[in-house]
């Protein structure tokens, strides 16, 4: 009688919140965040004696022109470099998620899934533009420098993300605030991205005369970046 007593009374202490809404996170982030982080370690060991073996023609390429051509002249060497990017896509996305470096306003209304996705969907808009206008500029005759100029925007998104990982390890590290680690981001893509610039309009100089090689420099790079960051202003 006792025990009958005792259940009757008793109480459900448990929330009445469905199952599926604890799953749609881990430690306060999205799963597909922490699938995308697993993957990205995963893919980094499995990649990392590639990296290791490119690392010394990067950095050639990344002081000299010529260096660009060796490593093109390498094919195996070549296809190594556009893994290693593939792979660097990842923390590069998560990392612009994580921090908010692309914080248009149409993202904030979103769940933080959503959101990843958004993000996600943007960096694949804006690769496919690049891509895009790159074909449809892209010489049929004598186009070797067009694309070797092309193709050392690989090198770039490399040692880039090699820094900017190294950066925010640091930063997080130390607890520095998020406003702090945007600007260190935003400080350091604006410093390798004037100085693809540079490289890629050298190349292009090699083969073109200097009012065209400004005009493709426009249309390759300033125009879809100068329309990525207007949305994130506008939008």
């Amino acid at each position: 009688m006792l025990l009958q007593a005792l259940f009757k009374s008793g109480r459900l202490l448990l929330e009445d919140t469905p199952v599926t809404d604890a799953t749609e996170t881990v430690a306060g982030m999205p799963v597909l965040f922490v699938v995308l982080a697993v993957a990205f370690v995963l893919a980094a060991i499995l990649f990392l004696p590639r990296f290791l073996s490119l690392a010394p023609l990067l950095f050639d390429s990344l002081f000299r022109a010529r260096g660009s051509v060796s490593l093109e002249s390498s094919v195996r060497a070549s296809n190594d470099r556009r893994l290693v990017a593939a792979v660097l896509l990842l923390p590069a996305a998560l990392i612009t998620y994580h921090h908010r470096l692309y914080d248009a306003a149409f993202l904030r209304d979103l769940s933080e899934g959503w959101r990843l996705l958004a993000v996600l969907g943007v960096i694949w808009a804006y690769a496919m533009v690049r891509l895009l206008i790159y074909l449809i500029l892209k010489p049929r005759r004598n186009n070797e420098f067009f694309v070797l100029a092309r193709r050392t925007s690989y090198t770039y998104f490399i040692l880039m993300m090699v820094v900017v990982l190294v950066s925010v390890g640091i930063l997080s590290l130390f607890r520095s605030p998020d406003a702090v680690i945007r600007q260190v981001l935003y400080t350091e893509f604006i410093l390798f991205y004037f100085s693809f610039l540079l490289r890629r309009a050298h190349i292009l100089g090699l083969s073109c005369n200097p009012l065209r090689t400004f005009l493709y420099l426009c249309a390759l790079e300033i125009l879809p970046t100068a329309a990525l960051v207007v949305s994130a202003i506008l939008l």
